[in-house]
């Protein structure tokens, strides 16, 4: 009869099951895996097979066994991380947004808004617009891969050791908040300075002729330099699409 002790259990599940938390806790929060059209079964399937592949560069990693008193911080830990590389991608998608909702406010489209069911919350038209764009550069400069190349070598940056709090600190995950507003207003300033300029001609042309119905000319004038400018200026957005998604992912990354 074939028999198992208690040490051989953990040394071969404690590879596996550590990277399969931080893999699986990654697809609930990252861009395109965490989408209600990506079934669960999938993401759990997938997961434990990129951890079972990431086996071979994965040898120095601490061995905790599922039943000892470091369990639950090894979870948290996990779990923790696996959600921190999910929501620093998904900032990178949320600065593409920003400067979609502050281009449709300047376009005098904020009103066009409607209910977004992957998000669970209002969102315009220009700014749903932006975060399609911003999910097609997504998939064209290979961020699915990307994903998981992180995870993966997040694990020599934070490793095992059921610190949660240590790796929240090395982090610095909040200084992306201050990265969100910035990348997305850079995106945003040219097509708002267009709009600033066409609304300053027709300052001018309500003053030299008071005659001319101002708000019948005006919002087909704005909507129309904002549609040219977001089609002159779509064509660039990957410099600072790709400048932040990088600086998301270098805090993963092993100093």
């Amino acid at each position: 009869m074939i028999t198992f002790s208690e040490a051989q259990l953990t040394t071969w599940l404690s590879p596996l099951i550590w990277p399969f938390l931080r893999t699986l806790a990654l697809f609930t929060s990252a861009p395109i895996f965490s989408s209600k059209a990506f079934p669960v079964r999938a993401r759990i399937g997938l997961a434990f097979f990129v951890a079972l592949a990431a086996q071979p560069s994965l040898q120095d990693q601490a061995v905790v066994s599922i039943n000892s008193a470091g369990a639950m911080g090894a979870v948290l830990q996990q779990v923790g991380v696996g959600l921190a590389i999910g929501f620093a991608l998904r900032v990178v998608l949320a600065a593409v947004e920003l400067a979609g909702e502050v281009v449709g406010f300047q376009m005098g489209l904020g009103f066009a808004s409607f209910f977004d069911p992957s998000m669970g919350s209002q969102s315009s038209a220009v700014a749903r617009f932006f975060g399609q764009m911003a999910t097609f550069m997504f998939v064209v400069m290979g961020g699915h891969m990307l994903v998981l190349m992180t995870v993966i070598s997040s694990f020599s940056a934070f490793p095992l050791d059921q610190n949660f709090l240590e790796a929240l600190r090395l982090m610095k995950i909040q200084q992306l908040g201050a990265d969100l507003f910035a990348t997305g207003l850079w995106m945003s300033l040219p097509m708002v300075g267009m709009l600033m300029f066409a609304n300053l001609a027709l300052g001018i042309v309500s003053r030299v002729a008071p005659q001319m119905n101002i708000y019948a000319i005006g919002f087909p004038i704005t909507l129309t330099v904002g549609l040219v400018g977001m089609a002159a200026t779509l064509p660039m957005l990957d410099q600072p699409f790709l400048a932040l998604m990088n600086h998301a992912i270098d805090i993963f990354a092993p100093k």
